[in-house]
């Protein structure tokens, strides 16, 4: 799984590699500098002796001036250039996990959960940004550092340095401890932070049901256990920073304390210099941050890694539903036929399918309902056609082409689908309206909202058509977020328009006359699911659909003379309820 990791560290850096082997380059520069510059001092210094020249002294200080000014410089070049390739890839992937998401099945997002998602293209996206930037950067400055200094400190004294560099392990053990704290600190302020954000959305968004039923008390009670657990988790992290940092920095005191105290019995017997001692402090001095940075590189890199899996996971998830490879052309001109052969359709882990050896044709220009008990299949049904759930091949004709052999968005041209809870953005009714065909006029999407009877409705509103639709379409009614998704889907004019429960918000009268503008679209063929058999009774023809199973077909009339038929119960039921409600 390591060498897995390493690959997939290599794959993401590959398209960048000019940057990181520059960076690189920088970095070497840097520590060169770095070591050069205490062995500058350590010259200046010991040729401080009696008669010495000011104005050597005064060259060799430039000297070090320009060369700490060059390596500040390049120093800023190599993170900007390693900094960069890391927000590159976020961004880069950030772009691949959003194209890959649209290509997946509703399904599968709907049972994944969004939380999730989010989650993995977010936070583990900017660990992974953190592996490529800030650990690349630190691992490589470290393994420099220390290639290029303990040489040189060496060559001074070889066992003062090793004195003064023995706490060092100590530093990084005691970094790999806190630093695994800190993180888990960490993730649950986070955790605790999203909680709490959560809670204030939801209570936003439902506003409205908390004044009704007066429990202003209950939400502000549990935002306040939210906010002392996020005040909790923050308080634990900070007690850890300020415990480890101060620790660090008495373990590097002790260090430098150590190395004075043994420097001074050298310089006492002649064996050290006051230069060599001043450019082993600076040495060590140099090497205290990266030793302790190393610990939370290692683990940056980890944590790095198994977002990295994660994020690629879900890359590599393939989407149940395609476009064929040899995809066939569409049928021209799209009339919207439509023939189902025993159609059957399973969820995955469903007990059962949820629609069994459907069979039926729909013919152009037809106005056809779909109806029956709860949960009988008649979504999955509006869904087939729109190929939102798999279909095996040969079960689902349009046009007298099998619609696994279209190309996706050959197919979704020619299908229109209006689903119960039509998606709202936030954005303006017109920009809601034209939607599915972003570059209407707006005399077509007048004419959508009108055949919609929406227009009525837009006209009431102050900003018209810039009417601004709030989160979901919470500004509008049931019956307005209805119709909006209704004139979205006749602005695209498919030849084939299905309707899953669309007009359920609406009122009997608004249906009737949407109805009557649907009839007056010559060509198109109508798949109307509604529980409204009032609706269903206007159409040319009626399916019913029971357990998943197709059981009756035909017109209204027929099959009210169906007596036991599945039809005559569910009017009859209807008729009785409707004539309660009058009573009552």
């Amino acid at each position: 799984m390591g060498a897995l990791r390493l690959d997939l560290i290599r794959r993401y850096l590959r398209p960048h590699r000019r940057q990181v082997l520059q960076g690189a380059a920088a970095l070497v520069v840097v520590n060169l500098l770095s070591v050069s510059i205490p062995l500058l001092v350590r010259r200046v210094i010991d040729d401080l002796q009696d008669g010495f020249a000011l104005g050597d002294v005064l060259a060799q200080a430039a000297l070090i001036v320009a060369l700490a000014s060059v390596m500040g410089a390049v120093r800023l070049y190599s993170r900007m250039l390693v900094f960069g390739v890391g927000r590159q890839v976020e961004a880069d992937l950030k772009q691949q996990i959003f194209d890959h998401l649209l290509l997946q099945e509703p399904g599968w997002v709907q049972t994944t959960g969004s939380g999730e998602l989010i989650s993995r293209a977010t936070s583990d996206v900017e660990n992974v940004r953190r592996l490529m930037g800030f650990a690349v950067l630190s691992l490589t400055n470290t393994v420099l550092a220390y290639a290029l200094t303990l040489p040189a400190m060496l060559a001074i004294d070889p066992w003062l340095s090793l004195a003064a560099v023995g706490l060092y392990p100590v530093m990084l053990v005691v970094v790999r401890l806190f630093g695994g704290r800190m993180m888990r600190q960490q993730r649950r302020q986070q955790e605790a932070l999203a909680s709490l954000s959560d809670l204030i959305q939801e209570d936003l968004s439902g506003i409205s049901a908390i004044k009704i039923y007066g429990q202003e008390s209950t939400e502000q009670a549990a935002f306040a256990g939210r906010n002392r657990t996020y005040r909790d988790a923050a308080l634990n992290l900070a007690r850890t920073r300020s415990t480890l940092f101060p620790l660090l920095e008495g373990i590097a005191s002790i260090s430098l304390l150590l190395l004075l105290a043994l420097g001074s019995g050298q310089l006492e017997s002649g064996l050290l210099t006051i230069g060599d001692l001043v450019a082993l402090i600076l040495f060590v001095e140099r090497l205290v941050f990266p030793t302790a940075l190393l610990g939370f590189t290692l683990n940056t890199f980890q944590t790095g890694q198994v977002s990295l899996e994660r994020v690629e996971e879900l890359l590599q998830r393939r989407p149940l539903i395609v476009s064929p490879e040899r995809p066939q052309a569409p049928a021209q001109p799209g009339r919207g036929a439509v023939q189902a052969r025993g159609l059957t359709v399973r969820y995955p882990g469903a007990p059962r399918p949820a629609l069994v050896d459907v069979s039926f044709s729909l013919k152009p220009g037809e106005l056809v309902a779909v109806v029956g008990p709860v949960g009988c299949g008649k979504t999955t049904l509006a869904r087939a056609l729109g190929r939102m759930v798999e279909v095996e091949p040969g079960q689902l004709w349009l046009d007298g082409v099998d619609i696994t052999r279209l190309e996706l968005s050959a197919l979704r041209d020619r299908v229109g689908l209006v689903p119960q809870e039509g998606y709202l953005f936030t954005a303006s009714l017109a920009d809601n309206l034209r939607y599915g065909k972003p570059e209407a006029p707006l005399e077509q999407v007048e004419e959508a909202a009108r055949q919609a009877r929406l227009e009525g409705d837009i006209k009431g509103f102050p900003d018209g058509y810039q009417t601004l639709v709030g989160e979901r379409g919470i500004t509008l009614s049931g019956g307005q977020r209805q119709r909006t998704a209704l004139g979205r889907a006749l602005l695209v004019q498919t030849p084939l328009l299905v309707l899953d429960d669309a007009l359920a918000s609406v009122d009997n009268n608004t249906a009737a006359a949407i109805l009557h503008n649907l009839r007056d679209q010559q060509g198109r063929t109508i798949l109307m699911i509604s529980h409204q058999l009032s609706a269903a009774a206007a159409c040319d023809r009626v399916l019913v659909l029971e357990q998943g199973r197709l059981v009756q077909q035909g017109p209204h009339l027929e099959l009210l003379a169906e007596t036991g038929g599945t039809y005559r119960r569910l009017w009859d039921r209807q008729q009785a309820s409707e004539q309660l409600q009058a009573a009552g």
